[in-house]
């Protein structure tokens, strides 16, 4: 049967409206995709590790002792076989205890603060320096992650570093006291170990350079 140029007319019409209908399809989709991906940039922060715990600005000062810590952060001579000479240094991350070896089944435990998540480590160092009232530093990649962070803080109250340090190795690492004494048990450093600053001044009392430092993360 022939058709005629009305008919022939109508079909194109027909098929060009379908032809539109799926361009906007494709259009609409492409459009949603688009704006989908942008507002997941948008809302999404960049991944940050993050503490077990706020950590204190430094120059607050919230005190020296171990008291209100609960008893297992708490200085005691504890039951410890190891073995390691007397003097060595353990440091359990995942317990949040630093053994010092007193004998083959002695050692004095201290509670301690270590590194938040993604800024734990393991090892074996030496202590290489000691300090009292140390000035903080900040390291470049700190600054970098914390840019409100002073460039420099003379030692005393207040100073992160707290009353003691002992510098392990060559590295940034530290064993250190606190500002913040309610921090241990917790994981809120970038890798150091902090101690109440009584406890940090009785450790640093009872250990000399070239302690040997175990570092354990389980």
């Amino acid at each position: 049967m022939a058709f005629g140029p009305a008919t022939r007319a109508s079909e194109r019409a027909s098929k060009m409206k379908s032809f539109c209908r799926s361009v906007l399809v494709l259009f609409a989709a492409a459009t949603g995709l688009i704006l989908a991906q942008a507002s997941a940039q948008t809302l999404l922060p960049p991944f940050q590790f993050q503490p077990t715990a706020q950590d204190v600005d430094p120059g607050i000062d919230h005190g020296n002792t171990e008291d209100g810590l609960p008893y297992e952060y708490q200085k005691q001579m504890v039951f410890y076989r190891s073995q390691q000479p007397p003097g060595t240094i353990i440091i359990d991350t995942q317990e949040r205890h630093l053994y010092l070896i007193q004998d083959p089944t002695h050692a004095m435990r201290y509670g301690i603060g270590v590194g938040r998540d993604g800024f734990t480590w393991q090892g074996l160092l030496q202590i290489s320096r000691k300090a009292e009232w140390p000035d903080w530093h900040p390291p470049p990649e700190m600054i970098e992650r914390q840019p409100y962070l002073p460039r420099f803080m003379a030692g005393g109250p207040g100073n992160p570093l707290g009353a003691r340090a002992m510098y392990l190795g060559a590295t940034v690492y530290r064993i250190h006291g606190t500002n913040a004494p309610e921090t241990i048990g917790q994981a809120v450093s970038s890798g150091c170990f902090r101690l109440v600053n009584d406890d940090v001044i009785d450790l640093y009392n009872r250990v000399n350079v070239g302690t040997k430092v175990i570092v354990r993360q389980d």
